[in-house]
């Protein structure tokens, strides 16, 4: 076997030597033999980072008698190591001497023969370019413009590749210089390549008028300078009215537009030529894209022409001429349709003698777009290009779940349906008081049935109720969909033969266009019928996904009402689930998962005696969909959906249901990256509707450490997930997992922002709250940090209140263990106890007015009143600072109850008995846990008012009354006033 894998440099090497080595081990990455190949391709990834390696790929490459597929192999290495290697602060980067002696090979190699090298070449070229010209790489635009003006046809064309590829990096800068230098360039040479292009074009038309051979080339060359000259017109002026070449360009694109959809028409049954006549073409008509784009001021002496072209080119003939070109021209009525610059601003009007630019763009609209012209556009739109063609209709014999999947994002721009349906809504949006009568009359020409045999009819009929539905909320005035649908829709429904299949799929989706928009409640059950026989296995393919979308849009929509549906749940649930079971496809898989998520999701509860069927299969699903991840995070999203309409029956999944968030949340798994998010949500949703912790659910945690390090993205869910545990379980959940939580919450909170600290904290206060005495001891390593960061102040203010929160607890709740951490940290830091617990309360008593939230507040005032029970001297320096602290909070939480006698007060915020009268039936597990949580918690169930006054009485019997009236003899008397009138209510 062929392997040398050693590291050499090509610098210290006699060249011929280190040309003959690369050579051979390029000539062996080219062999079919994999024995031989793996070996080659192993050695030139070693060599990659070795000085010298790409100048002798470069010259490789320009050596004409190598073989091509190893030149072509060379480019590609070269190329791939500019990506990586080419600038300075790129690891392992190319030196400057060697890109210098690349950059001269480069442009001495411009007659390459080879046309698949020569564009890996100027593609090449044209990166490089962009990190380096012109700065690093002065004469690489000189030496283009001299080579282009060579008389050899092949070197020509080479050149002119070589330009295209730079002009088209270069005009992708986008900041200022780079800009500014574009359009130095543009100035420069644009004269140039225009004339070029223009004697091009008149060498290739004047030829194809005879059918030369040479008609070829000169075509080739006449579509690389268009393909420059795109770029420079769109980019590299401010204005295009500046340069009269550049207007006299975009004038004769127009003029040629002509000509060439002749040329092309001419050569019909030479597939070769009108191929290429067909991207000189579209071309074309991207310039005119490009330009009203980018400069629609400039454009508005262009809309005129533009309009009339594309009227007479596409909606004055049968049929199209070839559908890109179509498209192009569709987009192009579009753009100035919905263009903001030809609408006429604020305070314009037309014939006040002071036409503004807009005012002119909008005449210009209005004296095109008269009554008769919208209606023909508008008959044509959909009786001719709404139809449904051969080619759909095999497609929707031969791969119905193909026809089915729905053209998305920017596929206006390059298919004809997407583009056809945005020129109507455009035109329908603008023009709708003129066009609205001109659509009805054709409802009201094709509603009534039809023979199925006559196929124009039919999609005829299925093109007028596509219409319809896209400007539904168009028509929402004009149409009744009501009476529509009772007396003409439901009927054709009824239709049984084979053709009417066309008609069955628009009318439900008609519908499911409409239920959102103008579809009476009372109607609901009316659609649930019809939808249910087109969801039924003897129905089409085609028409059963149609209900099933509709089905997705009905029950998602505002007004859908569950008591409506529950009739027809069960029978629905078995449709789509048979419907689910039947497709191949993955797309058309998710698709239906994503129906039956919507119904789980708004049935809720109602769905558990229907979804068995649906949980035995979803195992077998989740094994065939290895390879497709986008199809199990569907999965992960019914699965969601369903553990919250089982509620506490989740655990009836769980043998399936743990695996899955296991796998999904494994960073050890390649798939995570696709499944992690879905796959934490449903461990969430999970551990909240689980009505206790097991074994199996507490394994799951290992996974969390490592989701924890990869940082910041999913922490809150991850915690969520840590909160839903301690509440489900806390014992056996901190027995197990106590240490791998202390170490991670350590990790991550010297790295995280004020944020993701609060989030991490509010999970430590839980852990207190759950357990006083054990927690404090689980989480001391950090503590000290805590009490240190207190003591500073150079924390957030809800950062600081949260680690008061902490301290709050242990003090009210483990008094033992403060003692134990002061007498550390007076170690530590060189302090005695006292002054550090002194320190403490003065750091407390400084940041209540930062503590917004109410429930914070009590917990310091009940905190510090505890501390008031303890013979120590920094309470009684502090003596003062806390009752007026108490006093505070008191004012806070003290509130009169209605209709009662105003001397009596109550804590607003303790929890009655009482208060849970009511509670929602619906509440899932983890509410409860929460609510038992905080009712448990001291903050609800201790009135502060008898807390601060007993423990004031404990601390006068403590000191005895000389001592204590001393001690109050520190308090402010407006303090002592206020603490009175609580007294007096006591």
């Amino acid at each position: 076997m062929y392997c040398i894998l050693e590291k050499i440099s090509f610098i210290t090497m006699n060249f011929d030597n280190a040309g003959s080595l690369v050579l051979e081990t390029l000539t062996k990455a080219c062999s079919q033999s994999v024995d031989v190949l793996k070996p080659a391709e192993q050695q030139l990834q070693q060599w990659e980072t070795q000085p010298g390696f790409y100048t002798v790929l470069c010259t490789i490459s320009s050596d004409h008698n190598i073989d091509v597929n190893i030149r072509w192999l060379a480019v590609l290495y070269c190329k791939n190591g500019v990506d990586r290697y080419w600038r300075k602060t790129a690891p392992h980067a190319i030196s400057e001497l060697e890109k210098d002696g690349i950059r001269k090979e480069l442009i001495s190699n411009l007659n390459e023969p080879a046309s698949q090298v020569a564009t890996q070449l100027a593609v090449l070229v044209g990166k490089i370019a962009r990190l380096d010209c012109p700065r690093a790489w002065p004469d690489l635009l000189p030496t283009l413009l001299q080579a282009v003006r060579s008389t050899d046809p092949l070197s020509q064309e080479r050149v002119l590749l070589v330009l295209h590829h730079v002009i088209k990096t270069l005009a992708s800068k986008r900041l200022a210089p780079d800009r500014k230098i574009f359009e130095e360039l543009t100035n420069e040479i644009f004269s140039y390549i225009f004339g070029l292009w223009k004697n091009h074009l008149e060498e290739f038309l004047q030829l194809a008028s005879t059918h030369n051979d040479a008609m070829l080339l000169a075509l080739d060359r006449t579509i690389l300078s268009l393909r420059i000259l795109r770029r420079l017109a769109s980019y590299g002026f401010r204005e295009l009215t500046d340069s009269s070449d550049a207007m006299s360009f975009i004038s004769m694109v127009f003029n040629k537009l002509h000509a060439a959809l002749d040329c092309r028409r001419s050569f019909w049954g030479n597939h070769h030529m009108v191929e290429k006549c067909e991207k000189l073409i579209v071309l074309m008509t991207k310039v005119l894209l490009d330009i009203l784009e980018l400069q629609p001021q400039t454009y508005i002496q262009f809309i005129q022409n533009t309009l009339e072209f594309v009227f007479t080119y596409n909606f004055t003939q049968t049929g199209l001429l070839f559908e890109r070109f179509t498209v192009n021209c569709f987009n192009l009525m579009k753009n100035i349709l919905l263009c903001d610059m030809y609408r006429p601003a604020k305070g314009d009007s037309l014939g006040d003698g002071t036409e503004t630019s807009r005012m002119s763009a909008y005449k210009i609209k209005t004296d095109f777009f008269t009554f008769d012209m919208l209606s023909e556009i508008c008959r044509r739109l959909v009786l001719q290009y709404f139809l449904l063609n051969s080619d759909d209709l095999n497609i929707w014999d031969t791969d119905p779940e193909q026809f089915c999947q729905e053209e998305a994002g920017d596929s206006f721009k390059f298919s004809l349906r997407p583009c056809t349906e945005t020129l109507f809504l455009s035109l329908f949006k603008e023009y709708r008081l003129s066009l609205t009568p001109v659509l009805l009359d054709m409802v009201k020409t094709k509603q009534e049935p039809c023979d199925p045999n006559n196929m124009l009819e039919l999609l005829q009929k299925d093109a007028v109720y596509h219409a319809v539905g896209l400007a539904a909320f168009d028509l929402f005035d004009e149409v009744n969909f009501d009476q529509w649908f009772l007396s003409h829709l439901l009927m054709e429904l009824q239709m049984k033969h084979e053709n009417y299949r066309i008609i069955h799929r628009r009318v439900i989706w008609l519908a499911g266009q409409w239920v959102g928009v103008k579809m009476s409640v009372s109607l609901r059950p009316s659609l649930y019928q019809a939808i249910l026989p087109l969801l039924c296995s003897d129905e089409d393919l085609v028409v059963r996904l149609e209900a099933a979308n509709t089905l997705k849009l009905a029950v998602d929509d505002f007004e859908f009402k569950v008591d409506q549906f529950l009739p027809y749940l069960n029978v629905f649930f078995s449709l789509l689930f048979q419907l689910l079971k039947e497709v191949h496809e993955c797309d058309t898989k998710m698709q239906i998962l994503h129906v039956i998520s919507f119904v789980i999701e708004r049935v809720g509860a109602q769905i558990r005696p229907y979804a068995s069927s649906l949980i035995s299969y979803l195992p077998s699903l989740w094994a065939e969909s290895g390879d497709h991840n986008m199809l199990r995070c569907a999965i992960l999203t019914t699965l969601i959906h369903l553990v919250q309409g089982f509620g506490v029956a989740c655990t009836a999944i769980y043998e399936f249901l743990l695996p899955v968030i296991q796998i999904s949340t494994d960073v050890c798994q390649p798939q995570h990256v696709y499944l992690m998010e879905d796959g934490l949500e449903l461990w969430h949703v999970t551990l909240m509707n689980s009505p206790a912790v097991t074994q199996p659910l507490l394994n799951i945690f290992k996974n969390m450490p490592s989701l924890l390090e990869l940082g910041t993205e999913n922490l809150r869910i991850c915690l969520k997930i840590i909160e839903a545990y301690l509440l489900l379980g806390p014992r056996e959940f901190m027995e197990m997992y106590s240490s791998d939580l202390v170490r991670s919450f350590a990790s991550l909170l010297k790295d995280l922002r004020t944020e993701g600290v609060v989030l991490v904290l509010r999970v430590i206060e839980l852990v207190f709250k759950a357990f006083p005495k054990e927690g404090p001891e689980v989480f001391r390593s950090v503590l000290p940090s805590f009490f240190q960061a207190v003591l500073d102040k150079d924390e957030h203010p809800v950062v600081n209140s949260l680690y008061l929160a902490i301290f709050g607890r242990i003090i009210l709740q483990n008094q033992e263990f403060i003692w134990k951490l002061l007498e550390e940290m007076s170690l530590q830091l060189g302090k005695d106890m006292q002054t550090l617990l002194k320190l403490l309360i003065s750091a407390w008593v400084d940041s209540l007015d930062s503590m917004t939230q109410p429930e914070r507040r009590k917990l310091s005032a009940l905190a510090l009143a505890s501390l008031l029970t303890i013979n120590s001297s920094a309470v009684c320096e502090m003596f003062a600072s806390i009752i007026n602290l108490c006093v505070q909070v008191l004012h806070d939480v003290c509130r009169v109850p209605v209709d009662e006698d105003p001397t009596i007060q109550i804590d607003a915020l303790v929890i009655s008995d009482g208060d849970d009268v009511g509670e929602d039936e619906q509440e899932i597990e983890h509410e409860k846990r929460k609510r038992l949580v905080t009712r448990q918690d001291p903050v609800h169930s201790l009135p502060l008012k008898d807390c601060f006054l007993t423990r004031l009485e404990i601390c006068r019997q403590m000191h005895g009354q000389a001592t204590f009236d001393q001690l109050m003899g520190t308090v402010d008397q407006e303090i002592l006033h206020q603490l009175h009138q609580f007294v007096r209510t006591y």
